[in-house]
């Protein structure tokens, strides 16, 4: 993977929680804050300040660099918890609570994962599972790294590749939940997008008698 530049972490949560926004965010270099963006950076700001530290015997690091190169990641884990014999243990933090909707805390573990996998071809040492910390609950949930899971990273990771040498931004998938606390709403405009994919309404806008 040296001939082509490395996808960031943050590229398969977006790809995950949404095709499209991912294609806006990293293809059309595109990206606007509302409520919930601006909640996550105030979570990341408390431990995007690189250090190292001792807590309970753990050697804590946070803001960690992780790189994946057979897969052709890069990016940054929140904090790395490493255990006496140097076994690393991910922790990412969220904003909101743990008990999010399955379907969206889903995206939250592909990026935890991908975190395992990067930290795994660093150190050489397997890490079967890590945790999301969710600030508003301020409780962890235990994220097995499971072979599912790892298989979703890599396939991820090939489509938000594909995606980007085509060059096309993917189709909008109306969703009214993400749709809903989406920063890119108002670009994607996923109601009128998905009213252009209608048959019955494509008919219309060419039908002179209409």
């Amino acid at each position: 993977m040296d001939d082509i530049d490395p996808l960031p972490l943050s590229a398969l949560q977006h790809w995950a929680y949404c095709p499209r926004q991912c294609g806006l965010i990293h293809l059309e270099q595109a990206f606007d804050d509302n409520l919930y963006t601006q909640r996550g950076q105030a979570v990341h700001a408390q431990v995007d300040q690189p250090g190292v530290e001792l807590r309970q015997g753990l050697r804590v690091e946070r803001a960690l660099p992780v790189w994946h190169d057979a897969l052709g990641l890069i990016g940054k884990a929140d904090v790395v918890e490493f255990e006496h014999d140097g076994t690393p243990y991910p922790v990412e933090y969220k904003h909101g609570s743990r008990h999010k909707a399955a379907d969206i805390a889903a995206c939250d573990d592909v990026q935890l994962a991908a975190q395992a996998m990067c930290l795994e071809a660093m150190t050489g040492r397997a890490v079967s599972e890590g945790a999301l910390y969710y600030a508003s609950s301020k409780r962890r949930r235990v994220v097995p790294i499971t072979v599912a899971l790892r298989q979703c990273v890599a396939e991820s990771a090939a489509e938000v590749r594909a995606m980007l040498a085509a060059g096309r931004l993917p189709d909008v998938t109306h969703d009214t939940r993400r749709c809903k606390a989406c920063s890119l709403r108002d670009r994607c405009q996923p109601a009128a997008m998905a009213a252009l994919h209608d048959p019955q309404v494509a008919d219309h806008l060419f039908d002179p008698d209409a």
